[in-house]
């Protein structure tokens, strides 16, 4: 998981600072930061941080990053499938155990791994009914959960 965190990183480097028109391009941009993906891979990156094509004014089109607008609108989307799912947080150590309602793991686990917080290493969401996340280094379940209410304001515990 971290190297996908980073690679989206990159990725968003990548398409803010370079001309980018093609796949193919930017997979070339990203083995010259030492990726290697597959171009499968690299699409479902794109459409995961909902990159776009737009003209470049002459005839061709490259890629953009969504506005500020449009990404609030996504992360206000993921709080919403996390509090769809979401029925408490309990955590020991850099371990935190999210417990869902049943069949909405892999909701919850999604919606915290797209929310990219800096706290978490990664996810793995239970068959059913938990995701474990795993904590960085020094941060702690408080820490966590206080860095999860800024991005999901509604979330009480």
């Amino acid at each position: 998981m971290k190297e996908r965190l980073s690679r989206l990183k990159v990725i968003r480097k990548l398409i803010k600072s370079y001309r980018i028109e093609s796949q193919e391009s930017l997979l070339v941009y990203l083995q010259k930061e030492g990726f290697e993906v597959t171009q499968a891979t690299l699409s479902r990156d794109l459409k995961l941080l909902k990159v776009g094509k737009i003209s470049d004014g002459r005839n061709g089109y490259v890629y953009t990053l969504p506005g500020e607008d449009e990404r609030q609108e996504t992360d206000q989307s993921l709080a919403q499938d996390f509090m769809r799912g979401y029925i408490s947080i309990e955590y020991s150590g850099n371990m935190a155990v999210v417990k869902t309602y049943s069949g909405y793991a892999d909701v919850v686990a999604v919606a915290l791994d797209t929310l990219a917080m800096d706290e978490i290493l990664g996810t793995i969401a239970g068959g059913d009914n938990c995701v474990f996340a795993c904590l960085k280094e020094g941060i702690s379940g408080e820490d966590f959960l206080k860095a999860l209410k800024t991005r999901i304001p509604e979330l009480e515990e």
